[in-house]
Formats: C-alpha cells, sequence, structure tokens
C-alpha cells in the first residue's frame, strides 16, 4: 500500500509562499493603490485595476520575500518571526530569492506593459529602496524609519500615476500624506515589539532604542503633524480639488483622535497605551483615504 504524499507538501508549499507574502501587508498595499488609482482615474477601467491589483500583490509580495530572506537568521531569534518559512527550513533561501526575484520582477512588467512605464518605474524604486537599502539599515541606525518611510509611501502614488500617467503634486500630497503616517505607526509598533527587535538586533527606535517619554513625544509630533498633511490635499488650490469638505472634517476628526491617544502615551508611556497608538495607525491610513475617495464620489 502506498501513501502519496504530493498533495500534502503542495499545500505545505503554498502555506510558506503566502507565509513569505506576508498577505495581511500585501493587502494594505493593494488597498492603497486601488483608493489612489480612483482618484487619479477620470474613468474607472476595471482592466487596469485588475492589472494593477495582481502588480501590487506581486511586487509586495516579493519585497516581502527578500526582506525575509535577507533577514532569516535574525529573524530566527525573535519569538514573532521565528516560525517563519525560512527560519524553520520550510524553504531554502535559493527558493526564497527565487520567489521574490520573480514575484517582483512580474509586477514591476505588469505595470510598465499594461499600465504605463511611469508607475514602473515607481515599481522599481520601492523595491530597490526597501529590499537593499532599508532592509539593512534596520541592524544599523533608527533613520531606518526615515529611509524606510520612503518606498512605504510609493504605492499610493503607483495607483495614482497607473491611472494619470503622469508625475504632479496630486500624486506627491498622497504619498506625503501616506510618508508621515509611517513615523507614528512604526515606532509604536517598535515600541510593542522592543524586546523582540532587541534579541534580533534592530535599531528602530530613536534615541538610543529606549522606548520611554522622548519616543512618546515623537510619537505626539508627527500625529500632530500629520493633521495638517492630511489636509494638503483639500487646502492647496490645485487646478480642481482633490478632496471637499467632508473629507477634511475626517481627517481632522481622526487626526485629533490618534493625537489624544499619542497625548495619553507622552503622559503615560506604558506599553499598554504604545498598543493603542499602533491599533489607531493600523485603522488611520485606509480610514483617511476611503474619505478622499468617499468626497470624490
Amino acid at each position: 500500500m502506498s501513501i502519496n504524499f504530493a498533495p500534502n507538501i503542495w499545500s505545505m508549499g503554498i502555506k510558506a509562499v503566502l507565509e513569505l507574502f506576508k498577505l495581511r501587508l500585501s493587502f494594505l498595499v493593494v488597498v492603497s493603490c486601488i483608493l489612489s488609482y480612483k482618484m487619479g482615474a477620470e474613468i474607472w477601467i476595471w482592466r487596469e485595476v485588475l492589472w494593477l491589483v495582481l502588480a501590487g500583490f506581486l511586487l509586495a509580495g516579493g519585497s516581502n520575500a527578500a526582506n525575509q530572506v535577507l533577514e532569516r537568521n535574525w529573524d530566527a531569534l525573535m519569538n514573532r518571526t521565528m516560525n517563519r518559512p525560512l527560519p524553520t527550513n520550510r524553504l531554502t533561501s535559493a527558493q526564497g530569492w527565487l520567489i521574490a526575484l520573480v514575484s517582483s520582477g512580474t509586477g514591476v512588467f505588469i505595470l510598465f506593459y499594461f499600465l504605463n512605464f511611469a508607475s514602473g518605474i515607481l515599481g522599481v524604486g520601492a523595491f530597490v529602496s526597501y529590499v537593499f537599502v532599508y532592509t539593512p539599515l534596520k541592524r544599523i541606525t533608527p533613520w531606518a524609519v526615515f529611509v524606510g518611510a520612503f518606498p512605504g509611501a510609493i504605492p499610493p502614488m503607483i495607483g495614482y500615476v497607473a491611472a494619470s500617467n503622469h508625475f504632479g503634486l496630486e500624486a506627491g500630497l498622497l504619498f506625503a500624506v501616506q510618508f508621515m503616517w509611517q513615523f507614528p505607526h512604526f515606532w509604536a509598533i517598535a515600541w510593542v515589539s522592543h524586546e523582540d527587535y532587541t534579541r534580533g538586533g534592530y535599531r528602530l527606535l530613536p534615541f538610543n532604542d529606549l522606548p520611554d517619554k522622548r519616543v512618546a513625544f515623537q510619537i505626539l509630533i508627527y500625529t500632530m503633524f500629520l493633521i495638517p498633511v492630511s489636509l494638503l490635499p483639500w487646502a492647496l488650490p490645485l487646478s480642481s480639488p482633490m478632496v471637499g469638505n467632508w473629507a477634511a472634517g475626517i481627517c481632522i476628526l481622526s487626526g485629533l483622535y490618534f493625537v489624544w491617544l499619542s497625548w495619553k502615551l507622552y503622559l503615560d508611556p506604558s506599553m499598554g497605551n504604545a498598543r493603542k497608538v499602533m491599533f489607531a495607525s493600523f485603522f488611520y491610513l485606509p480610514l483617511i483615504q476611503i474619505a478622499y475617495v468617499i468626497d470624490q464620489l
């Protein structure tokens, strides 16, 4: 009697690849691209949207895969990452690189060939800066958060440029909002995961990597800056307004709530308050971007 293990091995391999892609993070990238595409498109073209979804998923997944290949040795030291496919030897480094390069390369090709040259250039820039600049800097300097904010803020530009086929102030404003948001977002995550990051040798918090009142003040300042930055698409005198008063109101209210949580963290720099800021950051960005889109309807 023979037993066929092939289906089980196949499913295990698919599961490992999906873990390598960091599906939740890739999903947020795709959502950001789609919402920004809607803001830049005069006409919603479903064919382009489907290509953008596929390209965004492949490019984000490939970037995450390459990141994990480079960090495999340090991922094995941290509780939150030790069960990933590479530390557990479910995938080899060679397989990881193959998946990363084929996926990212396909995503970039789709942007260039099925959408436009400008979005393809942005895709290449996001992959290179995230994998080969931000990733190695994470263990060297807290400035890695600043560097990583650039590729992290490119997805809304890709979506807008994929629709409009040109770089402009509008795409830059969407980039600016996501760029500014990443500082309180990543610092809150680094605060909550401080012990794990320390085991892995990552330096993502300012001020000698200590989660203290000084870091809380930095988070507070950047959440305060988020309010005027998020209002730029409403405030600047463009040829036609990007968003109206309704979206501006959502930006102010959600921004004030974010600031309030950061203020509480500053008054009481505890793990519980840092966790509240972190979870608020997960909801803040998609809420703002959805408000922008709804106000255009």
